[in-house]
């Protein structure tokens, strides 16, 4: 599903990722943890094309992306990837049904289909009561549900998630954990999770650990 060889990215002098090498296969949950400045947010938005790598190849559901031009890669990203960030990451002003729509007008699907998606989705979440509802109405918990539908509508090859739990209380923490390998089971879906959440981590099918702009060798954490 996913095939990164030999990336790097620099900030200005700064060598953030040095060569890094990453495979993840479909269907797979795989977290990705490390101290701050290791690198891992820098590698989830490269494999989600919100930005580019200075070299190397990155291949997304057997597109390379690298390859990819402005207008293609916003294309790419808004039918085939996902995002799920800490702090939700929704507008205001729209309803939990209208945010989870949004991505998939964008694709071009008419406001019906949108519509059609968008509810499926939502009742699988157990979000059907709360769809006229604003974030600002919403608990914690039931706004990173109405993320995670809205990461799902385009059906992407891959769900990215930015410290997705950070925000929540503990109760919350483990719905949102259990609702990633409930979608896996039933949507065989592909994660990857860049987490300081070590009891996420241990849940995931692999732990991936990043230092000083590298993949370590695996090994027991």
């Amino acid at each position: 599903m996913i095939k990164g060889e030999n990336i790097h990215k620099y900030f200005g002098e700064l060598h953030v990722l040095q060569g890094v090498e990453l495979h993840v296969k479909a269907g797979e949950v795989v977290s990705v943890v490390g101290p701050s400045g290791a690198g891992k947010t820098t590698l989830l938005q490269l494999l989600g094309t919100l930005d580019k790598a200075d070299s190397g190849t990155i291949v997304v559901g057997g597109i390379d992306i690298s390859k990819l031009r402005e207008k293609e890669l916003a294309n790419f990203r808004n039918k085939h990837i996902g995002f799920v960030f800490q702090f939700h990451q929704l507008l205001p002003e729209f309803s939990a049904l209208e945010n989870v729509m949004i991505p998939a007008l964008i694709a071009g699907k008419s406001k019906k289909a949108s519509k059609e998606s968008a509810l499926e989705i939502l009742e699988y979440l157990n979000m059907a009561d709360r769809l006229h509802h604003k974030p600002a109405q919403l608990s914690g918990g039931e706004n990173q549900r109405v993320a995670v539908a809205r990461a799902l509508v385009n059906h992407p090859n891959v769900i990215l998630a930015d410290e997705p739990s950070g925000s929540l209380d503990t109760k919350h923490k483990e719905e949102l954990h259990q609702l990633f390998f409930d979608l896996r089971a039933k949507f065989n879906q592909t994660f990857v999770i860049v987490t300081h959440d070590m009891q996420l981590a241990q849940l995931t099918d692999r732990v991936i650990e990043m230092r000083d702009g590298l993949i370590l060798p695996p090994h027991s954490l």
